[in-house]
């Protein structure tokens, strides 16, 4: 780089002072140039050197599990006909595309950050489902590695929120992945959530302490830096960008909030983070509970001190019972004295697993009219099938506050009320599926999915194609688009609108759901604007497309 000169010209007598002062006034310019023509160069220097981290980082990191894919599947091949064999390897190979696909999340998120072209959403959600959808995300890893975990929640007076939900659930999930990441086998992770209403708002705090390994003060001085990794010879198989945590700072910034951090080698960590959010007037109806009489199963006593203060609120009656026994004793002698309870309220936790259902199951037999309603923070998709068939009518997950628990409970026992859920599979018999999709890979493999539900499929291998399949079938022929949405001669987007603007009754009815790669929430947004009912990402997660096919079949 080269910089200016300054120059030093001599004084020669009075009359040159205000020459001098010229001279000295262009040395200071000069001075500056040069002291930011050196700044600039070190950040250039720098931003090399974290494009050449980078590569090295990304060249390791990715082709890491994609050697693990390439290697297994060969194995797979090789032990074509050895059943244990070739489900070990896929097994394997489902880990290693699920870290290879994370890594590009983060490498994509970082970029969109970077560019500035991240755009905050401002959309209604339930913080019960939030949180919930989380936990359901997380589990998988903590049971995995062993860990104890709870999660708590305090001071809940604001549950229907305003704010971009998704970056919310990227943001706790992070953080909550490197606790379980960075913490040995058989560790405890604590989360609490607590809300503080503040200037019209709520400030919604999230907390997550563990017991793991634990940062050095230096390396906290650096944790928002992308690509900084914790080198520790304590835990193995650590593998990730570095990319998260800046990740995680970048959106806490853009919400407004904050982020702090303690820690100290071989002491865990405690990761707070506080978020201002918006929140709207909850709706309660009662119309149907307040007539009833429940009797609730629960073992917990945070959560008993909830029910008890919600149904007290509003003037429910009901009875609590801390066991099985108790419940059946409650019931007999409610049969005794020519009483009945309306419903029956199982509250579970993870580890009750089947013994809830066996209870269900015999309530449904010995008394049919007790309408029962599961409380639990098990995955519904999970127990859907055995929960149906014996006797739960509806399913509130964990954790609920005010709406979640009396709403629910209003619906489980009006009298029009469905029974939850239908099958683990949906029975999609007699129903037609367009699936729009440019790859022909894509379309096998949503094709073979989609075939377990008995639908008809008819396929398009474009927009355009897409497009005049639609309008050239009777009306109602199909009940569900499946669009991509980056495809050649017309994307899924333009075919969206151009099927909502085609003047038949059916295209302003029609379901449509874009399948896609573009993940981002402003991707998102876009499908909503083009006209489509929802979005699913590629890679197709089956649970998500079977929920979503549910709600078709009803």
């Amino acid at each position: 780089m080269a910089e200016t000169t300054i120059k030093n010209i001599p004084a020669a007598g009075a009359d040159t002072a205000a020459e001098n002062a010229d001279v000295a006034a262009e040395n200071a310019r000069l001075a500056e140039e040069n002291a930011r023509l050196r700044r600039q160069l070190e950040e250039a220097n720098a931003a090399n050197a974290a494009k050449e981290t980078f590569l090295s980082n990304m060249s390791h990191d990715i082709r890491t599990p994609l050697n693990a894919i390439i290697g297994l599947s060969a194995l797979a091949k090789r032990h074509i006909d050895e059943k244990a064999r070739i489900l070990d390897s896929i097994s394997k190979i489902e880990t290693a595309s699920d870290h290879l696909l994370s890594l590009v999340n983060d490498v994509l998120d970082m970029s969109r950050i970077n560019s500035g072209r991240m755009q905050l959403q401002s959309e209604s959600f339930s913080l019960s489902d939030l949180l919930h959808d989380c936990m359901t995300i997380l589990r998988p890893q903590l049971e995995k590695k062993n860990h104890t975990y709870k999660l708590e929640t305090e001071n809940i007076e604001r549950e229907s929120l305003r704010g971009d939900a998704l970056r919310l659930r990227q943001i706790y999930v992070n953080i909550v992945n490197n606790a379980v990441k960075f913490t040995n086998d058989g560790g405890d992770i604590r989360i609490s959530v607590s809300q503080k209403l503040a200037k019209g708002k709520c400030l919604l705090t999230f907390v997550c302490i563990d017991n793991g390994i634990g940062m050095s003060e230096e390396f906290l001085k650096r944790i928002f830096v992308p690509f900084e990794r914790v080198n520790s010879s304590t835990i193995s198989g650590i593998e990730g960008t570095g990319l998260g945590m800046s990740i995680v700072k970048k959106m806490v910034d853009a919400m407004g909030g904050t982020i702090a951090i303690k820690s100290a080698p071989g002491c865990g960590t405690t990761v707070t983070v506080s978020i201002p959010l918006e929140y709207e007037k909850i709706e309660i109806d009662t119309s149907a509970l307040s007539r009833s009489r429940l009797l609730i199963l629960v073992s917990d006593t945070k959560e008993e001190v909830l029910y008890r203060r919600y149904l007290d609120e509003f003037g429910i009656s009901y009875t609590v019972a801390s066991s099985m026994q108790e419940i059946m004793a409650a019931l007999t002698d409610a049969d005794f004295h020519g009483e009945h309870y309306d419903g029956l309220v199982i509250g579970s936790s993870r580890d009750e697993g089947m013994s809830v259902l066996d209870l269900a199951q015999y309530i449904s037999k010995s008394y049919p009219s007790v309408v029962q309603v599961l409380i639990s923070d098990l995955v519904w998709e999970d127990i859907e099938y055995q929960a149906v068939r014996s006797g739960i009518r509806t399913f509130i997950p964990l954790p609920f506050f005010r709406k979640s628990l009396i709403n629910g409970l209003n619906r489980a026992l009006s009298a029009d009320s469905p029974a939850a859920g239908v099958s683990a599979g949906p029975d999609l018999t007699g129903r037609r599926i367009l699936l729009v999709e440019d790859n022909m890979i894509n379309m096998e493999i949503a094709k073979e999915i989609l075939s377990t539900t008995g639908a008809e499929i008819e396929c398009a291998v474009n927009g355009r194609e897409g497009v005049e399949r639609f309008t050239g079938s009777p009306e109602r022929h199909f009940d569900l688009i499946l669009m991509d949405v980056q495809m050649p001669v017309m994307d899924g987007y333009e075919a969206t609108r151009a099927i909502r603007g085609s003047g038949r009754e059916d295209g302003s009815s029609v379901p449509i759901y874009a399948m896609t790669a573009n993940t981002f929430a402003e991707d998102i947004a876009r499908s909503r604007e083009a006209g489509m009912n929802g979005h699913l990402a590629k890679p197709i997660d089956v649970n998500a497309l079977m929920q979503m096919l549910r709600g078709i079949a009803r």
